[in-house]
């Protein structure tokens, strides 16, 4: 067993929800990997904040913690949290600060690519709603005027409309060096939101290696243990070569 300390796995949720989903990972990921996940602004215990609804108020809440890491880290992100993780890595590499040893994305379309949920981030309630219904991703027990209705449709629409934004900003030229993160790249063998043919497409976005795997499960296979089993290994491996003869370095340098 490595005396080297467990490779932070910084983890961002989907649309409309907190961390919740990322409890009870520590088991699945095993030893090498600490689960790190972000609440966002404006659910949860941080429900009284402004939401963030662009790329440079989310980069203003999250930036900040990234700045001087310890050691190397991993960003993992969940069909929102997709974009939020590429968006945090790529504003690390323009800045010339540390960027992950990883990013790994799932369950989310690359920007250049139709996001069937983004890109009707500004219909109306009830056509939300038959979409979120469409494509099983609405809740079942969910009644007009409810408290879904009332507390979680707004938060999803004002993450949709953040998942928009992040992916225009994305489709901008990358400032100075090629962005070269290497990229795990993770699909849900049946979602019908990001199927394993339209996850294929992140390889365009990071000139560094890019790894695709497909789990089972839908659009939320973030819920089962597949996916943090392969996000534990996946830090052990990073653990494993920062103890080696070529460290972590920070992207972008000449």
């Amino acid at each position: 067993m490595s005396d080297a300390p467990p490779v932070p796995l910084h983890c961002f949720a989907h649309a409309g929800a907190g961390v919740s989903v990322f409890h009870g990972w520590s088991a699945g990921l095993g030893d090498g990997a600490l689960p790190v996940p972000h609440l966002l602004p404006g659910r949860d215990r941080r429900r009284r904040e402004p939401r963030a609804t662009g790329r440079d108020a989310l980069l203003a809440d999250l930036l900040d913690g990234f700045r001087s890491p310890a050691g190397p880290y991993v960003l993992y992100g969940h069909s929102l949290g997709a974009l939020v993780a590429y968006t945090l890595a790529r504003a690390l590499h323009e800045a010339g600060l540390p960027t992950p040893a990883l990013l790994a994305v799932g369950a989310c379309p690359p920007p250049d690519a139709a996001s069937v949920l983004s890109d009707a981030c500004r219909e109306s309630p009830q056509r939300l709603r038959d979409l979120l219904d469409t494509v099983g991703a609405g809740p079942r027990d969910a009644v007009p005027g409810g408290l879904w209705q009332r507390k979680v449709l707004p938060v999803l629409r004002d993450d949709l409309v953040l998942a928009d934004a992040l992916r225009g900003a994305a489709r901008q030229p990358v400032a100075g060096h090629p962005f070269r993160v290497p990229l795990l790249v993770v699909a849900g063998a049946d979602d019908p939101l990001a199927p394993p043919s339209a996850m294929a497409g992140w390889h365009r976005w990071t000139a560094g290696r890019v790894v695709t795997r497909t789990l089972p499960g839908d659009h939320f296979f973030v819920r089962g243990h597949p996916l943090p089993r392969l996000l534990g290994r996946t830090c052990r491996v990073v653990r494993r070569l920062a103890a080696g003869p070529a460290p972590w370095t920070t992207q972008g340098r000449a």
